[in-house]
């Protein structure tokens, strides 16, 4: 499958998004928390074609990540590294893969400065050539 990326708000979050895990995991901690619908789903077009999946991870992560489905729900714990990054998070982080916008977690966001949420995958650095993990397999 050849997936044409054209450019999105969604995929330049994905490269942001990329661009923190490689620091949290060159720190030793856990791969950030993927609780944005919309992010994800364009995540999951992405991995469909493993080559431009690959070359997209390697520009803005600089190696190979991988796509690891684990749920979870709680405190989102990179959004403080992604504002000294990049400043507040865009309201698709808060959107779910039909486009729907949960104003009320987006308006909790901008009071708080803080992002409570699910999230049913996350990033790990690949190695095994298979970009669509279950979290029970790695």
């Amino acid at each position: 499958m050849n997936v044409t990326l054209t450019p999105s708000v969604e995929l330049a979050e994905l490269g942001r998004f990329f661009r923190i895990a490689v620091r949290r995991i060159d720190a030793g901690e856990a791969g950030p928390e993927m609780f944005s619908g919309a992010v994800d789903a364009a995540w999951h077009r992405l991995v469909a074609d493993p080559v431009a999946h690959e070359a997209f991870a390697f520009r803005h992560a600089g190696r190979r990540l991988v796509h690891v489905e684990g749920s979870g729900a709680g405190f989102v714990s990179w959004v403080g590294a992604y504002e000294e990054a990049y400043g507040p998070l865009p309201e698709v982080w808060f959107t779910d893969a039909d486009g729907t916008v949960d104003t009320a977690a987006l308006a909790r966001y901008r009071e708080t400065g803080e992002v409570w949420a699910e999230w049913n995958c996350g990033p790990v650095e690949g190695d095994d050539g298979d970009d669509l993990v279950p979290a029970s397999h790695r």
